[in-house]
């Protein structure tokens, strides 16, 4: 197993500080716009919808939304700690936008109930293997306050 993993990585350039070569491997990257909402908004939320439009393009997207986790307490025994997670009330969500580019998109943010919402986002490249090995693509993250309220994070 672990020689296929290597074979399906190749070697760049050392991260800062490190003593050897740094693996880029091919993990993927979702390209779009994650959400996050409050505890407020998100019990009265059902699904989210949204349109993003950039130059020569606009899209729909129904944004299925999650229940958000957190760290809770650790709790320890002998040499062994854990961390369970907790719900914090909030909800989280992703819009898949696989041409989303780099640069500033107008989105329309919907939720039931809560009149619609504007605001220009600039995506920024996610790099999940780090600097070196190149980027991943395009996402920006939104959080929605309880007021209904979406900002850029």
């Amino acid at each position: 197993m672990l020689a296929l993993l290597l074979a399906a990585a190749t070697a760049c350039g050392s991260p800062a500080g490190a003593g050897g070569e740094h693996i880029c491997t091919d993990i993927g990257t979702l390209v779009g716009v994650g959400f996050d909402l409050q505890p407020g908004i998100a019990a009265k939320a059902g699904n989210l919808t949204l349109t993003a439009c950039w130059p020569g393009t606009c899209v729909d997207r129904v944004v299925e939304l999650h229940p958000s986790t957190a760290a809770g307490q650790q709790t320890c025994a002998g040499d062994s700690c854990s961390v369970r997670m907790v719900p914090t009330g909030g909800k989280n969500g992703f819009a898949d936008l696989p041409r989303l580019p780099n640069a500033p998109v107008q989105l329309t943010v919907r939720l039931a109930g809560h009149p619609d919402r504007n605001l220009t986002v600039t995506p920024k490249l996610s790099y999940p293997n780090g600097l070196d090995c190149g980027a991943g693509g395009p996402q920006a993250q939104v959080s929605i306050d309880d007021t209904g309220t979406p900002t850029e994070r």
